[in-house]
């Protein structure tokens, strides 16, 4: 079957929050939530939800398992300086390629609400036909984040897909 006469990818998202208060019990998580409903206003099906510990291996071994099912893994979390902060460290990887200027994007527009945003090292980065985000810990944070990219996700996985045709004007 050709590219052009492909099915559309059904746009499906695993939703990881990574926090260590949270994976304890000891703090309801607010973004995990909050990054979900998000995704759905975009009309992506939520079909795992994960809590880990901010803990590098525990970090990537989920990616890894969680990335032959979905088309997107978001993360929110970690992303900061802290000492414990390795989300981005973990999804560098396991990616096999960055996409920089997506990271750069949500940055740039964070930075037009807070200059705290420069401090972000959230990556995004490709696992085979899978896109990984990562978004800041914040509810406020990881939605603005996602909002600023979130059109540029469907086009994303249709060319991780192979369907490489320019459906789309230049604006």
């Amino acid at each position: 079957m050709s590219s052009s006469t492909a099915e559309p990818q059904r746009l499906t998202a695993a939703v990881v929050t990574v926090s260590d208060s949270c994976a304890r019990g000891e703090r309801e998580d607010l973004s995990g939530p909050a990054v979900a409903r998000e995704l759905q206003k975009h009309q992506f099906e939520i079909t795992h939800r994960e809590i880990v510990a901010d803990e590098s291996d525990r970090i990537q071994q989920l990616l890894i398992r969680l990335a032959p099912h979905v088309r997107l893994i978001t993360t929110t979390g970690g992303t900061g300086i802290a000492k414990g902060d390795v989300t981005p460290e973990a999804t560098i990887a396991v990616c096999e390629r960055l996409l920089d200027g997506v990271a750069e994007r949500m940055r740039s527009e964070g930075a037009r609400k807070t200059a705290f945003a420069a401090l972000s090292r959230g990556v995004c980065g490709v696992r085979g036909g899978t896109l990984i985000l990562n978004l800041p810990g914040s509810p406020a944070g990881a939605v603005e984040s996602l909002e600023s990219v979130a059109m540029l996700l469907p086009h994303a996985i249709d060319l991780l897909a192979g369907r490489t045709e320019h459906k789309h004007s230049r604006d």
